[in-house]
């Protein structure tokens, strides 16, 4: 059986780093001895974890909805972060939960400038030079709405379809140049997931979780970790998780 691989010789980039599963990932590699590169728009966070985690980490302010920015960001890394060989693109948000005729224009237009332009322009900043290597492993963010739809859900959910495909369509691309590529698709979680959709209602978002005993951020940090150190002949294609007390809704029926 072949070994695992030894996270002391991964160099991991995640997006959306701050807060939530992204955090959490940091922590998680970091904590086993990887160098990681923090990336996201809240600087003074990005600045503290690497207070914190110390010399591994390195902070890079970037709105992943800038290709340019973006594009020049993974350019620009030093040595020795610069042979990255675990990108994380996880950046992403849902904002609202009305229906689609009431939905706010200006929340869909930044759901997929997020989810979907953001996670394509990092993964076109990363790809060539870890193809050009030989090595390295592409993670992305979906959910499980990208599969099984719900209420107001419309864009959301549609620009996480999308990240499943296009992991799908791109580990065809790679397969056999050495780079791997996963999709994370977790149920509930609680992070500042909710927070974001509910523009700071704490309470509206607090509803969300209660009771439900949902995931956090460090169970979906786990699966990452799993997927990316799992011997190089092994592709963990898809990553489907919710908690104990999530399953499957009936199909709806309206009625007059």
């Amino acid at each position: 059986m072949s070994a695992m691989l030894d996270p002391r010789s991964l160099t991991v980039v995640v997006t959306g780093a701050t807060s939530g599963i992204g955090e959490a990932t940091v922590r998680r590699f970091a904590g086993a001895g990887a160098q990681v590169v923090v990336m996201g728009r809240r600087k003074d966070r990005l600045e503290a974890l690497r207070d914190e985690l110390g010399a591994r980490i390195l902070p890079v302010e970037l709105d992943v909805r800038d290709a340019a920015a973006t594009e020049a960001a993974f350019a620009g890394l030093p040595a020795p972060f610069a042979d990255y060989n675990v990108v994380f693109a996880n950046a992403g948000l849902a904002l609202g939960l009305e229906p689609s005729q009431q939905a706010s224009l200006s929340n869909w237009d930044t759901m997929v400038e997020t989810n979907i332009n953001g996670m394509l322009y990092t993964v076109r900043a990363c790809l060539p030079a870890m193809v050009a290597r030989k090595e390295g492993h592409v993670v992305l963010t979906g959910s499980i709405a990208g599969e099984f739809p719900y209420p107001g859900a419309n864009v959301y959910g549609a620009t996480k379809a999308f990240v499943k495909q296009f992991s799908l369509n791109l580990w065809a691309d790679v397969a056999g140049t050495g780079v791997r590529v996963t999709n994370i698709e977790p149920g509930l979680v609680e992070t500042e997931f909710s927070m974001v959709r509910f523009e700071g209602d704490a309470g509206r978002a607090q509803k969300v979780y209660a009771g439900a005993e949902p995931m956090t951020g460090a169970d979906i940090a786990e699966q990452v970790f799993f997927a990316c150190t799992l011997p190089r002949h092994v592709n963990i294609n898809r990553i489907q998780a919710m908690p104990s007390r999530q399953t499957f809704g009936n199909m709806t029926v309206r009625r007059d």
